[in-house]
């Protein structure tokens, strides 16, 4: 490997970078497809001495098929995580906290509607493995979701990008405490509630202090734990607003889908069916409801044909998506994923599919017959 230092021009801010970005040891730092946000990321980066290999870089300049083909949908997602990642954690020594909340929103808003089926995959489909980064994954989900929602419902932009903002910062208080108590396989701690009680308020304190004035975006953190019969946190408020009442249901009813090593999932209708009978029919758990489908993308069912299958796209019916067989008739696995359309009797949904590992196995780009 022959390595160059890397220089300030060579990177495009906000851009996936086309090779891996390494230190002077050749050691990956950021691999390739990463995106460096603002000008501070870079220049620590460069002062670490970050180098490139010269072999990427000629790849990268002449369009190598294979090493600078462009990043998939599904590894674009994956660099949103880590970007959130980033930002979150910027909220205390950096300046320009609210324009990166900003910049990721609306790469959030892209990436959704470039494909909104694909994310609501992300959201059914998460992986028990990754606990640790539920934090994350919960956000960027739960600012998806109320993307989808807000427009389903006719929002402005205004109030839909504040409560995606709201929905990516409104656990900034407990990053950490989210993946540790996903993946710990016991019940909170009482030091570990005490400190979930007064994450709201937290949030809003660390908000503030990084230039957050937005009154519709704080109040959504706030009050997104407060409940009407006033048994809910910090306050024990009755009323908490539109905008902090619909970010609870999004945060409650992603919240149900998600693994936790206490717990499986709940499937998409259970979730959905728990959600209209709380919130009271209300208009926004409604729109959620209608956004997912009974089988949303990600599920994993059974055809009439014997066949397992997965759920790639919502159809024209709430009951009749389109699947992606990943076995044959007789359970054993597809080389190749074939696409079913549900509506037609012999591909008819039989019921939802109790093994969901199998799922994790096959590729997502192959479900989706995109290059993998």
């Amino acid at each position: 490997m022959h390595l160059l230092r890397l220089i300030q021009s060579q990177v495009k801010l906000g851009e996936p970078l086309p090779w891996g970005v390494r230190d002077q040891q050749g050691k990956l730092l950021l691999a390739r497809g990463q995106v460096i946000a603002n000008e501070a990321q870079l220049a620590a980066l460069l002062e670490r001495g970050a180098s490139v290999d010269i072999e990427e870089v000629r790849a990268a300049a002449r369009g190598d098929a294979d090493t600078a083909r462009p990043v998939s949908l599904f590894a674009q997602w994956e660099q949103v995580l880590w970007q959130l990642d980033r930002v979150l954690r910027s909220v205390g020594g950096e300046p320009g906290f609210g324009q990166r909340v900003n910049e990721l929103v609306q790469r959030i808003e892209a990436l959704t509607l470039r494909d909104p089926d694909i994310a609501i995959y992300l959201t059914v489909r998460q992986d028990p493995k990754r606990l640790t980064i539920y934090a994350l994954a919960h956000s960027v989900h739960c600012a998806m979701v109320s993307l989808l929602m807000a427009r389903r419902l006719g929002w402005d932009e205004e109030s839909t990008h504040a409560l995606m903002k709201a929905a990516l910062t409104m656990n900034i208080a407990i990053l950490d405490l989210q993946g540790r108590m996903a993946a710990q396989g016991v019940p909170p701690t009482p030091p570990q509630m005490d400190m979930i009680r007064v994450h709201p308020t937290q949030g809003v304190e660390m908000l503030k202090a990084a230039g957050i004035d937005e009154l519709p975006w704080l109040e959504s953190i706030a009050h997104h734990h407060e409940r009407p019969d006033g048994t809910g946190y910090p306050a024990g408020l009755r009323e908490s607003g539109e905008q902090a009442t619909v970010l609870r249901y999004i945060d409650v009813f992603m919240a149900k889908m998600a693994p936790r090593a206490l717990r499986a999932p709940l499937s998409a209708q259970l979730a959905a069916r728990q959600l209209f009978q709380e919130s009271g029919g209300a208009p926004a758990s409604a729109a959620i409801i209608k956004e997912f489908g009974i089988y949303p993308p990600g599920e994993f069912v059974q055809l009439k044909s014997g066949e397992m299958a997965v759920v790639v796209r919502r159809g024209a019916n709430a009951s009749t998506p389109l699947a992606a067989a990943i076995t044959d008739r007789h359970g054993l696995p597809n080389v190749n994923t074939v696409v079913r359309d549900t509506s037609k009797p012999e591909f008819a949904i039989a019921a939802l599919a109790a093994e969901k590992n199998l799922v994790l196995r096959v590729p997502p780009e192959r479900l989706f017959g995109l290059p993998e």
